[in-house]
């Protein structure tokens, strides 16, 4: 039995990557996936059955002038050319960096990344024809230790992880370049999830995925050996959720400094505030910040990493590595124009048109937008409770129009429910074209329908309804929206919040009565299911737009449990079902997004233009690990 759960989960994670790694329709985006090469092997023994994920332990050179050398050895990453060590890579942040500390999630923060590590990483051997390292998400199959050496589950709900004896923390008081031992893991995560006795950080209640964990204990820790870390779940967690969560990228995996905590935090300030206090065992040291216009990181010179492609190769190839806060993204756009940025995640489609004709020298990665855009509305509050109200609005929209004209044909002119249609062709999720018909109709366009269900439901086209937007989203696409609704008697006045703003007043607090938007949407996602389904479940932090229903809710209590990939399977596509016939957020369209980076910046990761974590402002835009510039060209 337990042979078959981890076998399950295995076979689980592989599909999500097929499948994943097929979603996108351009020929520039990632290629289908036909081949597969896990990186964990299954090893039995006579007592459980375990699965073991192996990493070189070699030690890098101390120098960082080492040459690379580049020999014809048949591997795909040979076309990439020869590294070079050197020079300065220029990104940006939108926002300010409130605090260099994972403790408080990603709200107002966006710069520990470059200097922090998690336990895993992308192996960056993969091919690119398999999995590119597009999304912030890493399956497990393409995964590889980072801090650890490998790890082992001697049943559905244990892993033991053994750490690294190799990795230091940065050469920064108080930790002065001491070895990273288990026992500053297992700190960690006690801060961050409120284990051991330590008090549970509001970001974290909210984070259903960890919810099962019981206890993280040290042992095996002596002299220069960093020992091993045991995750103990609760019996009956689905081993599937538990690789998930502890494989995925973001601020309750990156590994925090305890000796920086425990000098320089306490109960009236728990989060550390300075940057003369961020301290990790990452490839960057922070050396500068200059509070709302830029971010300075330099090579660490004692990091612990090689190339995974070269080994012989000490990371990183860069020097130096700065992030410009840029609030604005027609001033970014301009930087990137003339040079003065070296790369651009998550660029929109009309700006990233406008880019490719006056630089059509940058290199362009084409990639689905990897959440809808959408219209969201408080379900807790009337009218907006009221399922017949949700479809005469959802009917005002018209979402192949939009897709062909505003987003001039680079979007899906569908709805979407949770899963992005691309995904749930692969079977995990439903895409559009085969829902039920009765379904596929609240979807259509009909504004005279729309009109006729608003007065049926008694809805008072007299009131203003307000419209809170984040001022990053797409605000002629909101305009547009805000015409359809006044053309069927709905009156809405758009007020702009900054990005902050809008996180505490409607995420935070729910302070909304009618209609709320952003840029990252919450239906047509490409997450892993754990992270999918709780966006609209009850008591989450995700659950922005207030859904409470048990048909939701009891779908993703029983994925937290389900011990096979069928089971999970069978309840993520009901989920998608049930959401899809609720009409719980108003679908506009998913259009197509573009990452850049300038002709000089080479090597990236799985081939990847822009690394292994685009995930934008919140976590610091990407880390580039196994980048390099092109001296000549720039």
């Amino acid at each position: 039995m337990k042979r078959g759960l981890i076998s399950l989960s295995l076979i689980f994670l592989i599909v999500i990557s097929l499948v994943l790694a097929s979603c996108s329709s351009s020929t520039n985006t990632i290629a289908s996936t036909t081949t597969a090469s896990a990186t964990a092997t299954t090893t039995n023994s006579t007592t459980a059955t375990s699965t073991t994920i192996i990493v070189s332990t070699s030690t890098p050179s101390s120098s960082t002038t080492v040459t690379a050398t580049t020999t014809s050895t048949g591997n795909w990453w040979d076309s990439l050319g020869t590294p070079i060590y050197g020079g300065t890579l220029t990104d940006h942040l939108t926002q300010n960096v409130a605090s260099w500390d994972p403790y408080l999630g990603a709200a107002g923060q966006g710069g520990f990344v470059p200097y922090m590590e998690t336990l895993f990483m992308g192996n960056y051997t993969t091919p690119p024809s398999v999995w590119d390292f597009s999304t912030s998400w890493i399956p497990p199959q393409f995964a590889t230790g980072c801090l650890i050496d490998n790890y082992t589950m001697p049943n559905p709900y244990t892993v033991i992880c053994v750490i690294r004896n190799n990795v230091s923390w940065q050469n920064i008081a108080p930790s002065y370049g001491r070895q990273l031992v288990a026992s500053d893991i297992v700190a960690h995560y006690n801060r961050m999830l409120g284990l051991g006795g330590s008090p549970i950080d509001q970001y974290y209640v909210g984070n259903g995925s960890w919810t099962p964990l019981l206890s993280v204990v040290a042992s095996n820790q002596s002299g220069t050996t960093a020992g091993t870390v045991t995750f103990n779940w609760k019996q009956g967690t689905s081993p599937i959720s538990i690789l998930t969560v502890m494989q995925a990228a973001g601020a309750d995996n990156s590994i925090n400094n305890p000796d920086a905590v425990a000098a320089y935090t306490s109960s009236s300030q728990p989060a550390l505030s300075n940057w003369h206090n961020a301290i990790g065992t990452g490839p960057f040291i922070l050396t500068d910040f200059v509070d709302g216009s830029s971010i300075t990181y330099v090579a660490n010179p004692h990091y612990w990493g090689t190339d995974q492609r070269w080994p012989q190769n000490k990371l990183p190839y860069i020097s130096n590595y700065k992030m410009l806060i840029i609030p604005s993204a027609p001033t970014a756009e301009a930087g990137m124009r003339v040079g003065k940025l070296d790369s651009y995640a998550l660029m929109p489609v009309n700006d990233a048109l406008n880019m490719m004709k006056t630089n059509p020298e940058i290199i362009v990665k084409q990639l689905p937008q990897t959440n809808q855009c959408e219209l969201g509305l408080n379900n807790s509050l009337a009218p907006f409770n009221n399922i017949n109200v949700r479809v005469a609005i959802q009917h005002a929209i018209n979402i192949p129009l939009i897709a062909s004209t505003y987003f001039q044909g680079y979007a899906t002119p569908w709805p979407e429910s949770l899963t992005q249609n691309q995904m749930g062709f692969g079977g995990w999720g439903d895409p559009y074209p085969n829902w039920p018909e009765s379904t596929k109709a609240l979807y259509t366009y009909d504004p005279a329908l729309s009109k006729q269900m608003l007065a049926a439901a008694g809805f008072n086209t007299n009131v203003n309804y307000p419209f809170i937007l984040e001022s990053d989203a797409d605000q002629g696409l909101y305009q547009i929206v805000q015409a359809e609704l006044q053309a069927v008697g709905i009156q809405t006045s758009i007020t702009l919040l900054t990005p902050a703003a809008w996180v505490s007043q409607i995420i935070t607090s729910h302070n909304y009565t009618a209609f709320a938007a952003r840029t990252p949407g919450l239906l047509g996602v490409t997450y892993d299911p754990y992270h999918q389904m709780v966006k609209l479940t009850n008591g989450y932090t995700q659950d922005w737009i207030m859904v409470n229903d048990p048909v939701v809710n009891n779908n993703y209590q029983q994925a937290l449990v389900a011990q096979s990939v069928e089971e999970v399977q069978k309840l993520l596509v009901a989920d998608n079902d049930y959401i899809a016939s609720q009409v719980f957020t108003i679908c506009l369209a998913q259009p197509s997004t573009f990452n850049m980076v300038q002709p000089w910046i080479k090597g990236a990761p799985g081939n990847n233009t822009l690394g292994d974590a685009v995930t934008g402002a919140s976590f610091g835009g990407y880390v580039p690990l196994g980048d390099w510039i092109d001296k000549a060209l720039k």
